[in-house]
């Protein structure tokens, strides 16, 4: 058994997080650190825990966990780590956007990895920090990747995903409340997400000149997912296509290629990814869907966790979707 501390448990990420620690056979947590509920259950956060948990959150850090996940806000994760010195046995999973770039990923003389299982497996074993992806990059590079691989982008790629409001946070606001997304679909930062970056990042680390990308993120009226849909010239026809994503997942434990069209119900609940490629005359269109509170976060977390503790990589993560 590990011991866990969770940095920031009242948000949806740190629910999720809670809720697949746990049902994890080899993780006791140890605190659940939260500013704005200290001494409050635990359930005052998460009533879906009801009947689970006796947890309550503390104002306490235990600087001596075998790991700690950081569930903070963008840009937060530095200041906390500068804050709470943790002892240079404890890996660190940060679900932030705080140390996912290049620039950015060494801090305090800690060397944080990209943790994208399907790309970089083996570095994350050996890792003792973890920069978590995004959950629009998730799903963007689980789409995109097989292609570079291949060299195959060397055209422009344009992307639409559209997500759920947990995707938002936990906290009000405009765009997020009941009244205001229900019934409703809006795009926000066309072509200027701050997941961008770190997609380009890895997409070149395959293949040098990627062509341009289009992408426009979408606000659904739904909770939680992200079905992603991303278009390109290819050159090859649908069975080459299949061939090189069958190929480039064969070992994945999570992302699947599908021969059926997929839709988002069908992941959401999961950590699966589900991938579906059509061809239209020169044009590949890959859809890619994900739930983003797991697969995009939470989920993914845990799969890295385990690989850096020599785990099964579905302990605690064998979930099943709702299609109905």
């Amino acid at each position: 058994m590990i011991k866990v501390g969770i940095i920031g448990g009242s948000g949806y990420t740190g629910g999720e997080l809670i809720r697949l620690l746990l049902n994890h056979s080899k993780v006791a947590i140890d605190f659940v650190f939260s500013t704005t509920r200290a001494g409050k259950k635990i359930t005052s956060a998460h009533p879906d825990l009801l009947g689970v948990t006796n947890l309550t959150f503390t104002g306490d850090v235990n600087l001596n966990v075998d790991l700690v996940f950081l569930c903070l806000g963008h840009g937060n994760s530095t200041k906390f780590l500068n804050e709470n010195p943790f002892s240079s046995t404890t890996k660190i999973i940060d679900l932030s956007n705080d140390f996912r770039l290049n620039d950015d990923a060494v801090f305090q003389n800690k060397e944080f990895v990209y943790g994208l299982p399907e790309l970089l497996k083996s570095e994350i074993k050996a890792a003792n920090y973890i920069a978590n992806p995004g959950c629009f990059a998730t799903a963007i590079q689980l789409a995109l990747l097989p292609l570079a691989k291949e060299n195959k982008l060397q055209n422009d790629v344009h992307i639409n995903a559209v997500t759920g409001s947990t995707g938002a946070g936990v906290s009000p606001s405009a765009t997020s409340h009941f009244s205001w997304r229900n019934n409703n679909v809006s795009w926000y930062k066309p072509f200027t997400h701050q997941h961008l970056g770190e997609i380009g990042e890895s997409l070149e680390s395959l293949q040098e000149n990627v062509g341009e990308l289009f992408f426009l993120p979408n606000r659904g009226n739904f909770t939680r997912g992200i079905l992603a849909t991303a278009y390109t010239k290819f050159d090859g026809d649908l069975e080459n296509a299949k061939a090189i994503f069958t190929n480039f997942y064969k070992d994945a434990h999570y992302t699947h290629v599908s021969d059926d069209p997929i839709s988002l119900k069908q992941v959401v609940n999961t950590n699966q990814c589900h991938i579906h490629l059509h061809k239209h005359g020169d044009t590949l269109l890959i859809t890619s869907a994900i739930d983003n509170l797991l697969k995009g976060a939470s989920g993914q977390a845990v799969q890295n966790m385990n690989l850096m503790f020599g785990y099964n990589e579905n302990e605690g993560l064998n979930l099943k979707a709702g299609v109905f």
